[in-house]
């Protein structure tokens, strides 16, 4: 068991592009993080917390993505060899341990995020938000053990396991919060049945890269990222950085969108009683 990715050399276009790649990273979470806080006061005080959580989100993300990759430019150094050269392993692990303590707060706060641009009653929205918050931890939780083995019955079983959450979190999305939809003003509705395809269609991803990134694939899957190739562990992180771009920083903005919207969507003598009473508590 190793909580590191084994390295291979890579050429320095491999290389450079998934160091760009989290630098691009960075400097977007770090943007939305900035631009979410900022954007609070553009929104009515209810729907505030929602756009907090997204700025927390992201700026969490760029924090990791930032230890990501400083431990990426550690785990190589370049070797010339002629015209050209390679990036050989420096003989520092890189830590993939970093993208699971980042999953493990943010992804709870996702649904935190679209359980509070709802702004459902408190009898209706705690009891969702409770049971989205523990699926996905408990989702993160058991997928790492899988995730650090080099044993695929071990991976296997562990995803398994991690995989019950997440349909748990599918049904919740899909079933008992598609009953308050009917309570949130038309114009947003398609926007929060968006924001749960987001979630599927980026959660989607992780699995598949979950079940193809060991260190020791099954003979019946020869050829496709085995024992962690070059083009795998490039594919991967590229992949992982694109996904959490998608269901950390646009996500955010289309809760950004829907808060926007719900504004709109108040009177302004209902607008006048949230503002009193933000002041009130402040």
């Amino acid at each position: 068991m190793t909580l590191f990715a084994a390295m291979r050399e890579l050429t320095s276009f491999q290389y450079n592009l998934v160091d760009n790649v989290f630098s691009m990273t960075i400097a977007t979470m770090g943007a939305a993080a900035i631009f979410f806080i900022s954007a609070r006061a553009t929104v009515a005080p209810k729907f505030r917390p929602a756009l907090l959580v997204s700025g927390l989100v992201v700026a969490i993300a760029c924090y990791h993505y930032f230890m990501i990759r400083q431990s990426w430019q550690a785990a190589f150094v370049f070797e010339k060899s002629g015209d050209a050269g390679m990036y050989v392993p420096s003989g520092k692990a890189f830590n993939d341990f970093y993208r699971y303590a980042d999953w493990i707060l943010t992804v709870p706060l996702l649904m935190v995020e679209l359980v509070a641009v709802m702004a459902l009653p408190a009898n209706v929205g705690r009891p969702l938000l409770v049971k989205l918050v523990i699926a996905a931890a408990l989702m993160i939780g058991l997928g790492y053990p899988g995730e650090v083995s080099d044993n695929w019955t071990t991976r296997l079983t562990w995803g398994i396991l991690s995989s019950i959450p997440f349909f748990y979190i599918l049904y919740v999305l899909w079933v008992e919060l598609t009953k308050s939809l009917d309570t949130q003003p038309p114009e947003v509705r398609n926007l929060i049945s968006a924001a749960r395809l987001i979630i599927l269609i980026t959660w989607a991803f992780y699995p598949i890269a979950y079940a193809f990134y060991g260190d020791s694939l099954p003979g019946a899957w020869p050829g496709i990222v085995g024992e962690r190739s070059a083009l795998g562990i490039v594919g991967i992180q590229v992949g992982y950085a694109i996904a959490d771009l998608t269901a950390k920083a646009v996500f955010g903005v289309l809760i950004y969108i829907i808060a926007v919207r719900k504004t709109e969507a108040l009177s302004p003598a209902e607008r006048e009683a949230q503002e009193r009473a933000a002041m009130a508590l402040a």
